[in-house]
């Protein structure tokens, strides 16, 4: 009898190890939840057995799904590998690639996406422009980067390639207690009277004001900071309010160092883009890099959506 058992599949199942639950696996692997259903369906019928608990938490996957899993953990890394190898010897293998950055979150995800590059492309030249720059994109246009992580993209600009990374939520930080905790949201009059601490970084990199604050005419009295953990230490003193990626304050929340409060009824939904050269768009090293990107992020920060 022909075996169904494609490469696929195993990725498949690796994706959903990894991912935890069916929603992100199908993140990972750029497929509608109802295709990924479908494809383990198809392969439980054939081999007549289930692959794994589908209440369980974490996910506890059977004697048939543990032996696919253990042939995934063997067969996989060898064919990636291998792929890589076909392609260093097919397009070259030298390259730089040095990323600027706009936010001073985005460090956080960016580190451990650079660890598992390099052992990867080990060969490849890999580094981080020097400080936050407010225009990242315009240094790959002074052959001073080639990857800009940035959290606004231009349709119009022209020389460069647009790889979309992940959404997430922003949040307001507030002290433990404060009255606005009692409502449902936030709105931008909320913000008026309070002393705004953000990033010194211009306003048109930040989407509350940006996106909220300014269409609304609201303009608080400000006060900026480098550093995430003074914001918020300036927040549980009650010396103003922040806007925050939720991922980026999470273990603070979690430890009820601030309280965090949505911003609009539907929330402030923010995203990050990763731009290169065109020219290095293509190349493989490339393309892995932002891949890595966006499955380090997606199983390593909380509330995470690819784009």
């Amino acid at each position: 009898m022909q075996t169904p058992l494609e490469l696929r599949h195993l990725r498949t199942l690796l994706a959903l190890r990894e991912a935890g639950n069916l929603s992100r696996a199908a993140q990972l692997l750029n497929l509608t939840q109802s295709a990924l259903s479908h494809q383990l369906k198809g392969l439980e019928e054939h081999y007549g057995a289930e692959l794994f608990e589908r209440k369980s938490s974490p996910l506890m996957f059977g004697v048939v799904g543990q032996r696919l899993l253990k042939l995934a953990a063997l067969v996989l890394p060898q064919i990636d590998e291998a792929d890589r190898d076909v392609r260093r010897l097919v397009e070259g293998s030298a390259g730089q690639l040095r990323i600027a950055v706009e936010c001073h979150t985005c460090f956080d995800w960016l580190m451990p996406a650079m660890d598992a590059f390099r052992e990867r492309w080990p060969e490849v030249e890999l580094d981080i422009v020097s400080g936050f720059q407010a225009d990242p994109v315009g240094l790959l246009h002074q052959d001073r980067a080639e990857l800009a992580i940035v959290s606004d993209v231009d349709p119009d600009e022209t020389g460069v390639a647009v790889h979309p990374l992940f959404s997430f939520e922003i949040v307001a930080l507030l002290p433990k207690g404060h009255a606005l905790l009692a409502k449902p949201w936030m709105e931008a009059a909320d913000f008026a009277d309070q002393t705004l601490i953000t990033y010194p970084v211009p306003d048109e990199m930040l989407d509350l004001v940006r996106r909220v604050l300014q269409p609304a005419g609201i303009t608080p009295p400000r006060r900026t900071s480098e550093l995430t953990v003074a914001m918020l230490q300036l927040v549980a003193s009650g010396r103003g309010f922040a806007a925050l990626p939720i991922w980026a304050v999470e273990h603070y929340l979690a430890r009820g160092y601030v309280a965090r409060q949505r911003i609009g009824e539907g929330g402030l939904t923010g995203r990050l883009y990763a731009v290169s050269t065109e020219r290095l768009a293509a190349k493989p090293f490339m393309t892995d890099f932002v891949r890595i990107m966006r499955e380090t992020s997606l199983l390593n920060l909380g509330g995470v959506s690819l784009l």
